[in-house]
């Protein structure tokens, strides 16, 4: 039935320009099992962009309507195609779909999708990888400020992570059980797939509803910013597809240490769903996973410091927040097991002390919490002892289940409950543990599908799969580290070849510098970034004139001075020391010198370090003071 998969993954391929949208590079149709109907479609896959000074018109190929945008007037509005409408007019380019648009300083700019990446087909529906965009002004020649030159900066570096996914078809945002929820609950109401998505997993929505427009729902396209693979895989003779969809939440998003903890609402940072899907002769299961910051006030503003101490906000209703929180796990996904595996001594202890005293104050039997020390537990590369947690677990994760449908629509099971884990950074520790809760449930589901045999694990069936198993699941590791962190993950190693490694943890080393470097030295700009794509940032026409300009740089004199002082500083101790006639008193009376105007311009540096800080711009912390 999936014979053709491998082929077809290998036969599709990105164009390297011109006309992105025909990505079949051999001049013939796709096998017909996975060709999509241009009436099944929810979304256009295919489209001309025509520029013209008055409007941009965006007209599906073989399609009876014609999307028309004002370029004046900034009037969206949806009508029929007519022959002589374009008859003349040769399209600018071909485009795979429209993202939004966003008023900048000068103008609003369109964004579309010019290129894309075939990932796999999930469900029945082609799964794609954003390659390409183009961003184009509404007015052409509109005067550029410096400022707003900035702001198309930040645009482009948000576009142009490598990881936002989109599908014509298929709702990526949404799980296999929440989309059934939802067809049960509304069987004959249909909506675009913009609509009918979960917003908490748009990452486009803001600027896809600036133009909203009745009966545009084909011309919105939504891009899930996270991972997906999709896999064909054999075991003991039976083929099926495996795939893992990873959605990161919009709800306070940002970067590592400008964002932790919960916001008023009880959105917490780096909130991630993860689902592993099987598909197996027309059968389908999910099993879902979540990660999130600890949901109550703290945070770790960079100073500077390798680590900086985490540390609870004063003055703040840290209760109240875990109960939003929880309150709308428990109506999103039921029953929660709040796994928490930071430190339990230290600055992590105070937080892990106050998560479980906080979940003791809920009072609520339907949320557990589970505490497990990661780091001392697994001391000295003992990472076998992380089977202790999952046996903890094993009798909850029967309990819970797993979302299970039948090819012909009937329903076997759900799942009634989810496991909620985090560390410090909701990353790296995270993800082993996922990885493992994952594992075991595939062994649940491949037996309940009669691939595996009674008694048979997933990871002794066959070798090929269990490489490939813990490869993409710690390249979903590295992916959600990047976008949050900056970096790939930490502890891949053991995800990777299930066993800890010294090469591993000089991989560890050198990624934990350069997030160090980026987190004080570029985390800014990319919270910027994302503050601007999400809406949560509106640009005022009127900064750098009767408002000032956010983007302005305001450093304070130690900003300059202290960082010449130690360059200088180390120049002549270096001189001295190399290049002297004789040693001498006097050599030594300047070595001396400059080598404490090194250590006094060093601990400046390091006193000061909040103000040497690359901090956001548009929505700077209260205070750049850390506690």
């Amino acid at each position: 039935m999936y014979n053709w998969f491998g082929w077809w993954r290998s036969w599709v391929v990105p164009n390297s320009g011109g006309c992105s949208c025909s990505d079949f590079n051999l001049g013939k149709p796709p096998p017909p099992e996975i060709m999509e109907s241009r009436e099944a479609n929810e979304v256009y896959d295919d489209m001309n962009l025509y520029i013209t000074p008055e409007s941009f018109i965006v007209e599906p190929n073989g399609g009876e309507e014609v999307l028309v945008i004002g370029r004046h007037d900034k009037v969206t509005r949806v009508q029929p195609a007519s022959g002589g409408q374009l008859a003349n007019q040769r399209p600018t380019r071909r485009i795979c779909g429209v993202l939004g648009t966003i008023h900048l300083l000068s103008c609003d700019y369109l964004m579309v999708a010019t290129h894309r990446i075939f990932v796999g087909v999930l469900n029945g529906s082609i799964v794609w990888r954003l390659a390409g965009y183009d961003i184009i002004p509404y007015i052409p020649n509109a005067f550029q400020r410096k400022e707003n030159e900035t702001y198309l900066r930040l645009l482009r570096q948000m576009l142009d992570c490598k990881y936002f996914y989109f599908s014509y078809r298929y709702d990526l945002t949404h799980s296999l059980q929440r989309q059934r929820e939802l067809v049960t609950a509304n069987p004959k109401q249909r909506q675009g797939l913009l609509q009918r998505a979960d917003q908490r997993f748009v990452w486009n929505g803001h600027v896809l509803r600036q133009f909203n427009c009745d009966n545009m729902e084909r011309f919105q396209l939504p891009l899930l910013l996270g991972f997906v693979s999709i896999n064909q895989v054999q075991i003991n003779g039976q083929t099926f597809f495996w795939s893992i969809v990873t959605r990161r939440s919009v709800e306070r998003a940002g970067t590592r240490l400008f964002c932790r903890g919960s916001n008023e609402n009880g959105q917490v940072a780096n909130f991630v769903e993860t689902e592993q899907i099987v598909e197996f002769n027309g059968q389908l299961t999910s099993f879902v996973q979540t990660r999130g910051s600890m949901p109550f006030h703290w945070h770790q503003l960079p100073n500077l410091r390798y680590k900086p101490r985490p540390r609870l906000v004063p003055g703040k209703d840290h209760l109240a927040a875990c109960s939003l929180h929880f309150n709308d796990q428990l109506r999103l996904y039921g029953n929660n097991v709040a796994i928490n595996l930071v430190d339990q001594k230290g600055a992590e202890g105070e937080l892990e002390a106050t998560y479980a005293r906080l979940i003791r104050e809920l009072g609520d039997k339907r949320v557990r919490y589970e505490a497990f020390d990661f780091h001392h537990e697994c001391r000295k590369m003992r990472w076998e002892r992380l089977n202790i947690l999952i046996d903890r677990l094993a009798y909850e994760q029967n309990q819970f289940g797993f979302y299970h449908v039948f090819d012909d629509g009937k329903l076997v099971s759900t799942q009634t409950g989810v496991f909620r884990t985090n560390c410090i950074d909701c990353l790296d520790r995270t993800n082993v543990v996922q990885s493992m809760l994952a594992r075991r449930s595939l062994t649940a589901v491949l037996q309940k599908l009669g691939v595996l045999h009674v008694g048979q694990l997933v990871e002794n069936a066959a070798g090929s799969f269990e490489s490939r198993f813990k490869g993409v699941w710690a390249d979903n590791a590295d992916l959600i580290s990047l976008q949050y962190s900056g970096t790939g993950a930490l502890k891949t190693d053991f995800t990777r070849t299930g066993k800890r490694t010294k090469a591993g943890a000089m991989k560890d080393g050198k990624n934990s510098l350069m997030r160090y470097y980026l987190n004080n030295f570029a985390d800014g700009q990319r919270q910027d970034a994302m503050d601007l794509f999400l809406g949560r940032y509106i640009i005022n026409d009127n900064e750098g004139g009767a408002v000032p300009s956010p983007l302005e740089s305001k450093r304070g004199w130690r900003f300059f001075t202290f960082p010449s002082v130690l360059l200088m500083a180390v120049a002549m101790f270096m001189i001295t020391m190399t290049y002297p006639a004789e040693f001498n008193t006097e050599n030594l009376l300047f070595m001396l010198f400059w080598g404490a105007m090194i250590a006094v311009s060093a601990t400046g540096i390091l006193h000061y370090g909040v103000e040497f800080v690359q901090w956001p711009r548009l929505f700077p912390p209260i205070s750049f003071q850390a506690p």
